[in-house]
């Protein structure tokens, strides 16, 4: 079953070109990882899908679990179970971890017509969430990602993964800014929280390093605002050894 089906889509961004008929399809149980050039569109591939503002679709269509994606706003597509990791998570002063993530369940909860979780069923979800990335519960009573270091933002991003529990993670470049325990830690996160065979990710990175933790089933090569090439996990150990240039020659 497709949860994600992406269809000749074409985008710009401030009145310039990016995605030039762009086609990829994600199934219930799957990892896809999108790998490219800078430049080449994964960033703004994982925006267009995320709803962000500026980033105007002029054509092609995508399917999410049924729906058409463009219909619904960013958070009704969050509440569908769409969840968007950023490479940059942002900080958000005076407002705590536990306050922001519970906020945020619940209201997708109520959009799915499920009843809010108690303040003690809650605490009980984020500890065991927080425990698999190794994220100290004092750190969720801080402000969102204020003070936190590049691995700790990742972490807690993971963490606000595991509470919310998406069907489908689309996940931009994870991997950036992780030493390399951090880097283990996030990736067992990922593989304990998405992978299930009802649920699927798309991971968009440079490297081939998190895919040691997370083994794709796809590997798709993004150039030029399309999909140029698609294989199996040892197409990123190809592009590791060799570059794009092969690719896109």
């Amino acid at each position: 079953m497709s949860l994600l089906r992406i269809e000749n889509l074409t985008n710009t961004v401030a009145d310039k070109p990016i995605l030039k008929g762009l086609s990829l399809t994600l199934n219930a149980g799957e990892i896809h990882a999108i790998m490219g050039p800078n430049g080449a569109g994964k960033s703004t591939l994982a925006y267009t899908l995320g709803g962000r503002p500026g980033y105007e679709v002029t054509g092609g269509s995508v399917e999410f679990d049924g729906q058409d994606l463009f219909d619904m706003e960013p958070h009704e597509r969050a509440a569908a179970g769409l969840f968007l990791g950023f490479q940059y998570p942002v900080e958000i002063p005076g407002v705590s971890n536990l306050q922001f993530l519970r906020e945020s369940l619940n209201s997708q909860r109520k959009a799915r017509g499920l009843d809010p979780l108690s303040g003690g069923e809650f605490i009980k979800l984020a500890k065991e969430k927080a425990g698999l990335l190794g994220l100290d519960m004092e750190m969720l009573k801080r402000p969102v990602n204020v003070g936190f270091s590049g691995g700790e933002k990742k972490r807690n991003e993971m963490v606000q993964m595991g509470i919310l529990d998406p069907k489908l993670a689309i996940l931009d470049e994870t991997d950036s800014g992780l030493d390399i325990d951090a880097l283990r830690v996030v990736g067992e996160g990922i593989n304990a929280i998405m992978r299930k065979p009802d649920k699927a990710v798309l991971l968009i990175t440079h490297y081939q390093r998190l895919l040691d933790y997370v083994k794709p089933d796809f590997v798709h090569v993004l150039a030029g605002g399309r999909i140029v090439k698609s294989g199996g996990a040892d197409l990123a150990l190809e592009l590791e050894r060799e570059g794009y240039a092969e690719v896109l020659a």
